[in-house]
């Protein structure tokens, strides 16, 4: 019951990962704040999840409503970040504007976020960002987002340390079955999950609940700072 009470902002908790995140933090009976640049998300987030859940739109990419929200937010104990946009593609086809607005999504909007927290949160809190396996192990294409992944790990260790005793930590995923996918034909995602399920150690995609847990543990536990943890189903493995 390490999480009875505590109050955690959630800045992405709208879908896929974020938004099993947030019913995590909530079966873990702590007072969740979701954030999102879609109201419409937000909404049905809100109608989803069962609990004490408050919701608000913001751009996390931008100070001035990053300073505001906060402020309204008040003190609170757990900042996540699962919120952020990559890009995939070679170097020399993907234009550098999308991939510096890729930088501004993941990376800057997640470096942000944590800037305008900070003054808010209280003793014991803890943040947890978000980076991904391609920082580890890219294929062909990823080489931007091997690049923002990679930023973010060191922002983590970086801020561990300049932080204390404020815990920062982040999650890693692999290959996860999201709505991300869903503008694909139903049996085309189907066979890409198949195909990439067949070359992992644990024979499975993960679903969005298997990350959740993770952003849990890292709130929960006390002794854990500057830690990436990877679950990606053995993918840096094989």
């Amino acid at each position: 019951m390490a999480l009875q009470g505590k109050r955690v902002v959630l800045v992405g908790g709208t879908s896929g990962i974020g938004l099993a995140t947030a019913q995590a933090f909530l079966d873990a009976s702590a007072q969740v704040v979701i954030a999102s640049r879609s109201g419409e998300k937000l909404a049905e987030a809100q109608r989803i999840l069962s609990g004490e859940v408050t919701a608000a739109t913001l751009d996390f990419r931008h100070e001035e409503p990053l300073a505001a929200f906060f402020q309204r937010v008040g003190p609170f104990d757990h900042l996540v970040v699962t919120a952020g946009d990559g890009v995939m593609g070679s170097i020399s086809d993907v234009p550098v504007e999308q991939a510096k607005a890729a930088f501004d999504s993941k990376f800057w909007g997640q470096y942000l976020t944590v800037r305008a927290a900070v003054p808010h949160l209280r003793g014991g809190s803890s943040i947890t960002l978000t980076t991904g396996v391609y920082g580890i192990r890219p294929p062909r294409g990823a080489s931007t987002l091997a690049a923002i992944n990679s930023a973010v790990e060191g922002l983590v260790r970086g801020l561990a340390v300049e932080l204390a005793p404020i815990r920062v930590n982040a999650v890693s995923p692999g290959i996860v079955d999201t709505p991300i996918y869903g503008g694909m034909p139903a049996e085309q995602r189907e066979g890409m999950f198949r195909n990439l399920a067949d070359q992992l150690p644990v024979g499975h995609v993960a679903t969005p609940h298997e990350i959740a847990q993770a952003y849990v543990y890292l709130a929960e536990n006390a002794f854990t700072t500057g830690s990436v943890v990877l679950i990606d189903g053995g993918a840096h493995l094989v």
